[in-house]
């Protein structure tokens, strides 16, 4: 079984499944609203919520005849969490850089 962190991202590999995390940063919604802006059928989107479900990302509840999808922002906190990780250390790599070439630029070396 894949790591949760391999998870989320295999979850949000999909150009679909991102747009669906993105609109449901707006508020719960129903698999009909979530349908609308995609031009996909509601077994698509389906499709695409157990995946993104399977993942953690969204949770599911019914309530009367609709099921709502809500985003679950801590599997997305991970994920962030991560990639934050990662932006330091090139950050801090392109400092080190920026020092080194200033360094030299002002010892005159023309190497």
């Amino acid at each position: 079984m894949p790591d949760q962190l391999s998870s989320t991202f295999q979850a949000m590999s999909d150009p679909a499944r991102r747009a669906i995390l993105m609109q449901l940063t707006h508020g719960t919604a129903t698999v009909g609203e979530l349908s609308k802006p995609l031009s996909l059928t509601a077994p698509a989107v389906s499709h695409h919520l157990k995946v993104l479900e399977r993942a953690g990302l969204v949770s599911r509840r019914v309530m009367g005849q609709h099921r709502l999808i809500s985003l679950e922002s801590a599997r997305l906190g991970e994920a962030a969490g991560w990639i934050g990780d990662l932006r330091r250390f090139w950050e801090e790599s392109f400092s080190r850089l920026d020092a080194e070439l200033g360094a030299r630029e002002a010892g005159g070396d023309d190497d």
